[in-house]
């Protein structure tokens, strides 16, 4: 009789530990998934996102547009931060995570995201929209919330790469506008520490293998020398102290990626001296680059808005995609 009770008893344990191990998989994220679906949201964190604890925000959604067709959806008040998944019918194993911008006040999420992706999944390249948190909106350590986003963002795409048919050195970034500028963050600081790494994913390298910035105002909004005399402080201060922390084209390195930059000579936002700036940077440790200024085109033209010779821009990129060697 001992030895059944005691078979019972290991029984019972066996149970009672699996039980606990299917409970603890059922309410721990999981970042190391099958394929995502197309439009599936993936939440960055497994928990509340790193300087976002306690703080109470209702996550605001406005779209502007005026045809029901389109969406131009800015989305503020970001607590949880994400990708959202956009799927080619024909996967060439590119990954891009796309950032749309919105001066660091909302998510353009549309015109700079979801456009952009659907061009990048034409072309066969897998893409990630970017929600990421913003400064203004009361998260500690706010200048470094955008990066600390993009960092994990970037961390979780490569880390599930084999799962998702993609090639973890051809996992690049693509942003617009302030977008542009936090890919530029990435490129030029995706090793520095800005958070607690929270579980295996952090291991990954959050470093893009290439990047394309368009009318990104790399240091324009710095309070730095080089900019003149002192300037009124940007409104929020947070926004303010990250473009001060980040003037990009300052911070290349010989491995900072290699670049494709768009801008318009018209640009009434963002002067195109930025990207030259960035430009030159590049050039002078050496970094592989390609620029174009067109003489019109506003400010966010993106692929919606972009009439006349600024229209090309996604065509030229994609060939300098192909010279690049990231197509076959």
């Amino acid at each position: 009789m001992k030895k059944n009770r005691t078979s019972d008893f290991f029984t019972i344990v066996s149970v009672f530990v699996f039980s606990i191990c299917i409970l603890i998989q059922a309410v721990i994220p999981s970042f190391a998934a099958s394929s995502p679906a197309t439009n599936e949201e993936i939440f960055l964190w497994p928990g509340v996102a790193p300087g976002s604890e306690g703080l109470n925000l209702s996550e605001i959604v406005k779209d502007e547009s005026e045809d029901p067709k389109i969406q131009s959806r800015g989305i503020t008040k970001i607590v949880k931060p994400s990708i959202t998944v956009f799927m080619p019918e024909q996967k060439n194993g590119i990954a891009a995570l796309v950032v749309p911008g919105g001066g660091y006040t909302q998510n353009v999420f549309d015109k700079e995201g979801t456009d952009i992706a659907k061009w990048l999944n034409n072309i066969g390249i897998t893409a990630f929209v970017l929600k990421s948190r913003l400064p203004g909106e009361g998260h500690a350590d706010a200048k470094h919330v955008p990066l600390q986003d993009s960092q994990r963002a970037l961390r979780i795409i490569r880390s599930n790469a084999a799962q998702w048919g993609l090639n973890t050195q051809k996992v690049g970034v693509v942003g617009l506008s302030s977008g542009g500028h936090l890919a530029s963050m990435l490129g030029t600081n995706y090793d520095k520490k800005v958070y607690v790494p929270v579980d295996p994913v952090d291991e990954e390298s959050a470093r893009p293998d290439f990047m394309v910035l368009a009318y990104p105002p790399v240091s324009t909004n710095a309070r730095i020398p080089q900019n003149g005399p002192e300037k009124t402080p940007l409104s929020p201060i947070a926004k303010q102290e990250l473009y001060d922390e980040y003037p990009t084209d300052l911070q290349i390195t010989k491995d900072t990626p290699k670049t494709f930059i768009v801008t318009a000579d018209d640009d009434p936002k963002v002067p195109s001296e930025n990207a030259v700036r960035f430009y030159m940077g590049l050039k002078k440790v050496g970094i592989p680059a390609e620029l174009h200024i067109f003489m019109n085109g506003g400010h966010g033209f993106a692929i919606r808005n972009a009439k006349g010779a600024v229209a090309a821009w996604p065509e030229l990129c994609r060939e300098w995609m192909i010279e690049i060697g990231l197509f076959k």
